[in-house]
């Protein structure tokens, strides 16, 4: 795919949605970075269906520090692994009251020594509650990327490394969220709607469903 076309797709995207943002619900650092390590094999509309009744009993790290795994997962239980995700969640809490005086790190290298935090939980905090134009390969924007040939790659730093190398600047700090709501609710797994792709006479994709 050439820089005419990625730039031309990110335009249809930007007119259509000029201030995109996660479907994950919060109100501080804090609590974004709680929600997006709930949310690892686990659906957003779940998650905030869990923070609704998390937050409102720990909404910072010493509180949540303080409710202790169990309290967590008596908050948590309707998300997968749940167990393990009350355990770095609370791991999570006393390193920032230890380390970072009870907030959130803005340094990739600090937030991926936090349990539960890989290198996509990190660019979506990042991201989202600093806004630093980092891109965040999960499993929609792996597909988005690869289907429609705008950054193709093996693994998820691949496509990240790519699109980070190929995105105008000026598209960076929402690329993210524009592609992951592409796939979400358009470029699907099982069956793209291609019909209703705003992009979809610049996608490369060979098998493209026109109905």
């Amino acid at each position: 795919m050439n820089a005419h076309k990625r730039r031309t797709i990110y335009e249809r995207l930007r007119a259509e949605n000029p201030s995109p943002t996660t479907e994950l619900v919060y109100s501080t650092p804090f609590e974004l970075l709680v929600a997006v390590i709930l949310s690892a094999q686990a659906t957003d509309v779940s998650v905030n269906k869990a923070t609704r009744s998390l937050f409102p009993a720990a909404s910072t790290p010493a509180a949540m520090r303080d409710l202790g795994e169990e309290g967590v997962r008596a908050h948590i239980r309707n998300i997968g692994l749940f167990n393990a995700k009350a355990k770095n969640l609370v791991a999570t809490c006393r390193l920032l009251l230890e380390h970072h005086g009870g907030e959130v790190p803005c340094e990739r290298e600090a937030l991926e020594r936090l349990p539960g935090v890989g290198r996509k939980t990190a660019n979506v905090v990042l991201n989202t509650a600093f806004g630093i134009p980092v891109i965040a390969v999960d499993t929609h924007i792996f597909r988005v990327a690869n289907r429609t040939r705008l950054a193709r790659g093996k693994t998820p730093r691949e496509v990240e490394d790519r699109l980070e190398r190929w995105t105008p600047s000026e598209f960076k700090r929402d690329a993210h969220h524009w592609l992951i709501l592409h796939g979400r609710y358009v470029c699907t797994a099982r069956k793209p709607a291609c019909g209703r792709c705003i992009i979809a006479d610049l996608c490369e994709y060979r098998h493209k469903e026109t109905g």
